[in-house]
């Protein structure tokens, strides 16, 4: 998923990566022109007349140890990303992938598009009144890109090379290669003071206060448990048009629940202020009560048009009970998603059925037109069924069943050397066919249940439980385990982030966003076709051409989407009148919302 941050003259390369000449405007978009022009008042999504003051509290579940973001030890506290850190370029809500100037100025691309170069804002200042320099920028890119940060910053910042100080004001990215949105990510870069780190190990950096330049800053905490941040009255780029009518809270304070149950019932009693509900039978029984007939408490559901990505029950490849695709695609038909949809999630969700789901970017029918001479030469490496027959999930709606899809299963297993004895599916050596799911909400036991009952019926032996999510996040960045529930969210604009989910050289990374393993040289090419992509025609081709090689390579079992943020509220809050078209409904609403 893109990172985000931006206002000042800047500029708009529209999709032509070939072109010797750069247009001065004020904004940079990827491959279309950018809505908001130069001299914009404000973003259509907020309202810039909004009162400041108030506070807001918000929950989590689970708890956290670390105030350091960047780092791959530990849990990171809610808000930190969003409140302190800024990036020098920020994104609009409106577009698939525009950005306008925060901490930059302006920006200019080099006419041989293998550098961009940024200008600071003068104003610019970190919370303790420091000027932000080209210093702390360089600072942070090197720091962000070493071994001691997260390495999904070394995938996404790959083929920026260095970051070069051209003086106190102004610093340059250089790039390995031209890549048409590198100029674009360059400006997504979180920037904090070298101050915070000083001479230490930034790894081992996790107690001590960030010093940034965002809006909020820490006020107090207790690891574990809550952490509330104060809003910076002096902040910087309160009057710049990208902040304008934003982050009007004086204090936003996140608690930390044992699990879901226990937060909503915390919600109910008034502990905290704004739910975003994921879990579809709650939404339908139970946000009920005195306080939501009297109209105290508020439910809400908005649209959005938010590429919804892939989310399912994962299979790690990297173990060798999964390594068979049949085996996999087995597994797939046991899970009946038509029943769950009807009994247990209120018939509210839609299928899978791309790992881009809900949007132009998902694929469709057959390979054709260009997209067909990007999979031609590679027709040997792939299943002939990709040119010959659409790719859709397993059905159970009439006149497919449940009985039909496990017989095919049936016969999947056994064509890989599986057979049924004694009701247990076992192979050539006699081994049991048994797997572990490890989960992060105890909501999903009520979903593991059944398919676990399904594949019974194959001879398939599956334990699952819910673990606590510090161990469940160390399991996931050492990729220790069978199966487990995640997804894979995507932008309106896929880029290098596709090389942290699916590319080969991530799949031995601990802590990389590859939970599958998926280490395939076709998926490797497309991924490359896609990130140097000309133009949003090509980039929407490419992404077209892999998801088909991905869903193909039945790499997970599909799960489900819902086109709109299930919202409940204390009627506390005004809001700004226009939606967004692609947001994230907790960020929209604690950067635009404000107390009555």
């Amino acid at each position: 998923m893109k990172f985000s941050a931006i206002i000042g003259f800047i500029i708009t390369i529209f999709g032509t990566i070939n072109c010797d000449v750069v247009v001065a405007a004020p904004s940079q978009a990827l491959g279309y022109e950018a809505k908001y022009k130069q001299g914009f008042e404000h973003f259509d999504y907020v309202n810039p007349d909004a009162p400041k003051g108030g506070e807001l509290n918000l929950s989590s579940v689970g708890n956290y140890d670390s105030l350091n973001p960047f780092i791959l030890k530990g849990i990171s506290a809610e808000g930190l990303s969003g409140l302190m850190f800024e990036t020098l370029m920020t994104p609009s809500l409106d577009e698939p992938f525009s950005q306008y100037g925060l901490l930059a100025s302006d920006a200019q691309l080099a006419a041989d598009k293998l550098s961009v170069t940024f200008t600071i804002n003068p104003k610019a200042r970190f919370y303790d009144g420091s000027r932000v320099t080209a210093e702390d920028v360089k600072f942070s890119f090197d720091t962000l890109k070493s071994d001691k940060a997260h390495p999904q910053y070394r995938y996404y910042w790959a083929d920026i090379t260095q970051a070069v100080m051209v003086d106190d004001s102004v610093v340059r990215f250089e790039f390995a290669k031209v890549n048409p949105e590198l100029h674009l990510i360059a400006g997504q870069i979180p920037i904090f003071s070298r101050h915070w780190v000083k001479d230490g190990a930034f790894d081992k950096l996790s107690k001590v206060e960030p010093l940034t330049s965002g809006p909020y800053r820490i006020e107090s905490y207790d690891l574990g448990k809550q952490i509330s941040y104060v809003r910076n009255r002096d902040y910087w780029a309160r009057d710049l048009p990208v902040r304008r009518g934003m982050y009007n809270f004086d204090r936003i304070t996140y608690k930390y629940y044992r699990d879901a149950t226990v937060a909503l019932e915390a919600f109910k009693a008034g502990e905290y202020e704004f739910n975003h509900e994921y879990n579809s039978k709650k939404w339908a029984t139970d946000y009920t009560g005195p306080r939501f007939d009297s109209g105290d408490i508020v439910i809400n559901t908005l649209p959005h048009k938010n590429n919804a990505g892939m989310q399912g029950f994962i299979f790690n490849t990297r173990k060798e009970l999964f390594k068979d695709q049949r085996v996999r695609r087995a597994i797939t038909l046991a899970l009946d998603f038509d029943w769950s949809n009807r009994k247990l999630f209120y018939n509210q969700y839609q299928r899978c059925d791309s790992y881009f789901s809900n949007s132009e970017l998902a694929s469709t029918g057959l390979p054709e037109g260009e997209e067909l001479k990007l999979l031609e030469p590679f027709r040997e490496q792939l299943p002939e069924r990709i040119f010959t027959s659409e790719w859709q999930p397993p059905t159970t709606k009439k006149p497919a069943s449940l009985r039909n899809n496990l017989r095919k299963a049936n016969r999947l297993l056994k064509s890989a050397g599986w057979q049924v004895k004694n009701g247990q599916l076992t192979n050539g050596a006699g081994e049991q066919f048994s797997f572990d799911v490890i989960l992060a909400q105890k909501g999903f036991e009520r979903i593991m249940a059944p398919f676990a009952r399904n594949l019974k019926k194959l001879g398939i032996s599956v334990d699952y439980r819910t673990v606590d999510v510090a161990l469940y996040q160390q399991r996931m960045d050492s990729f220790d385990f069978d199966m487990v529930v995640s997804s894979f969210g995507q932008s309106q604009s896929p880029g290098n982030e596709l090389k942290g989910m699916f590319h080969s050289s991530s799949a031995g990374q601990n802590g990389s966003r590859n939970l599958i393993g998926i280490s395939d040289p076709v998926v490797d090419a497309m991924i490359d076709r896609v990130i140097y992509a000309k133009s949003r025609t090509e980039l929407v081709t490419a992404v077209h051409a892999l998801d088909r090689v991905l869903l193909h390579g039945d790499y997970l079992v599909p799960h489900w989407y819902i086109a709109s943020h299930r919202i409940a509220y204390w009627d506390r809050f005004g809001s700004p009148d226009t939606l967004p078209l692609y947001y994230d409904v907790e960020s929209w609403m604690v950067a635009s919302w404000w107390k009555k």
